[in-house]
């Protein structure tokens, strides 16, 4: 009997990440869920009554230890790049270097580190799937995150142009405001005001977008490659209320 397909996914100890891991193994995907933070990891493999998913502490930007991994697990079919940070509003005139660099590094850099590192050993009907976020669009006082999320989608749509004579799908995902700790990083009043903002009223469940990824991981999605689902209830369109 065949192995099941395995599934690598960044940032994977807790909201989206975590829901996306998940919901491949209920799919049946045998899952290695990566993060920098071990102990939540060891909470989400403590959660599991299987082992359907594998906990790997590893950071994304480590070239050397991705290329380890992949190396020592074998070919991945399916990678979903999670892994990303945000920070409190800062007015792209106040920005340091130090604070635009890092979150390149991590959303960005980190990004394309594990794509590049899994489609060297992907087999043809692989997936890559990246996690943007609907701010690639544009948006005040997040330069450096923007800046940072446009690349991902940049990134997704050239590798999706090289890779798909491999039979290899690059896609993105681009989700609205989500229920995560990253909102921690933005004080009450202003998550308060951003929610007002959403079409729902409120942060959108992490495993709405982990169905997204599914369906981007899965057969049905074949037609599907080079493209940024904005996942969002439409905020994204701009028209105001009626």
């Amino acid at each position: 009997m065949p192995s099941p397909p395995l599934a690598l996914v960044t940032g994977a100890a807790r909201g989206i990440g975590r829901a996306i891991a998940e919901r491949l193994a209920r799919d049946g995907l045998r899952v290695l869920a990566c993060d920098v933070d071990a102990e939540e990891l060891a909470v989400l493999a403590g959660s599991r009554r299987d082992d359907d998913i594998g906990g790997v502490v590893l950071d994304s930007c480590d070239r050397p230890g991705v290329a380890a991994l992949f190396e020592r697990e074998g070919p991945v079919n399916v990678v979903v790049n999670n892994a990303g940070i945000a920070s409190e509003m800062i007015p792209a005139l106040e920005l340091t270097r130090e604070a635009f660099q890092r979150m390149l590094a991590v959303n960005l850099r980190g990004t394309f580190v594990v794509a590049q590192e899994a489609a060297r050993r992907m087999p043809a009907g692989g997936r890559i799937i990246n996690i943007a976020s609907r701010g690639y669009l544009g948006g005040a006082g997040a330069g450096h995150y923007v800046a940072s999320k446009a690349g991902v989608v940049g990134l997704t749509r050239a590798m999706a142009v090289e890779l798909r004579w491999r039979g290899i799908n690059v896609n993105a995902v681009a989700p609205g405001m989500v229920d995560t700790r990253m909102l921690s990083g933005f004080t009450e009043a202003t998550r308060r005001s951003l929610e007002r903002r959403e079409p729902a009223g409120r942060a959108a469940d992490p495993s709405a977008i982990a169905d997204i990824v599914a369906f981007l991981a899965s057969p049905d999605a074949d037609q599907i490659n080079g493209q940024v689902l904005l996942a969002d209830v439409g905020k994204s369109l701009g028209a105001p209320p009626l």
